[in-house]
């Protein structure tokens, strides 16, 4: 067998992928009859007979569907080297997109993205917040290139460093609760009280349960700080990370409400990228940037 044409193979995909001839040669910019002779070619060279052309349209045969299916994967890693070279071409990236999710420690997020960024003055750092499964779907849509937040570890799609642990504390303020504070609330007992949630930003949301106790009223916010001002002034009780309300707890301006039947949770951050994808060499340099952290971490 001599050695496969890219161009047949790409006249192969279109053909099955769009159901005609002439569909693909629309698509490719080509005359119907040179795709109709590079499938016709492909065929040859493999021995194999690809599509059934008895019908009103096109279709893959048994083997056709087979061989689709791994063509694809070639053209798609094919699409991606050609991405990446182009990104090398031009040098560093322009704009690299970063999105923060609700569970990061923002100082220390952004004291690292700081630091990186003080040295690669030509890449703007094009920085958002998204909530609960916002920064997860923006990554997989690829509307960003990297994100800082919790993510499934057995996702084989992403890759991740992990960075630190979150605890999530449900809080109150002093005189919120009308009896006595003991270690054994249920959520019976909180169901009458207003909670107050964070607000997901996916366009998609997930319909993961973070916190919500059945039945209780609820009010939402966009972010933990809205959250942690609505419990302060006694509008709400809810789950707010240890990082930012430290000194709240301290000095009673919050009242922990953790116990057996509502205990806290605790969330790893990490960065996370998408295995599949390329990375330009701004991208790749933070990637290798934050995993020095971890390492040098004491």
């Amino acid at each position: 067998m001599h050695d496969l044409k890219l161009h047949d193979l790409r006249c192969f995909d279109a053909v099955a992928s769009e159901g005609s001839f002439q569909a693909a040669a629309l698509v490719l910019n080509r005359t119907h009859p040179s795709v109709f002779a590079a499938v016709a070619r492909l065929e040859e060279q493999l021995g194999l007979v690809l599509l059934d052309r008895g019908g009103y349209r096109v279709s893959l045969t048994k083997e056709g569907r087979l061989f689709h299916s791994r063509a694809q994967l070639l053209l798609r890693e094919l699409g991606h080297l050609q991405t990446f070279a182009e990104q090398l071409a031009s040098g560093e990236e322009t704009v690299l997109r970063v999105v923060m999710g609700d569970v990061c420690p923002r100082p220390r997020i952004l004291g690292m993205l700081s630091r990186f960024f003080a040295e690669r003055t030509r890449t703007r750092l094009h920085l958002e917040y998204e909530a609960i499964s916002g920064p997860l779907e923006r990554l997989m849509d690829t509307d960003a290139d990297l994100i800082f937040h919790r993510a499934n570890p057995s996702d084989p799609r992403l890759e991740r460093i992990d960075l630190c642990q979150v605890n999530f504390v449900p809080v109150v303020a002093p005189g919120f609760l009308p009896f006595d504070r003991e270690h054994n609330i249920t959520p019976e007992a909180m169901r009458p009280f207003t909670q107050c949630v964070i607000r997901d930003t996916a366009r998609r949301p997930s319909s993961e349960n973070f916190f919500v106790i059945d039945g209780a009223h609820s009010c939402s916010t966009p972010d933990h700080m809205m959250k942690k001002e609505l419990i302060l002034h006694g509008l709400a009780w809810g789950h707010l990370p240890e990082w930012l309300i430290g000194d709240e707890l301290r000095d009673g301006r919050l009242i922990s409400v953790a116990g057996r039947h509502i205990p806290g949770r605790t969330e790893t951050v990490a960065a996370v990228r998408r295995r599949d994808r390329p990375h330009g060499p701004v991208a790749e340099a933070l990637w290798h940037y934050l995993q020095a952290q971890e390492r040098d971490k004491p």
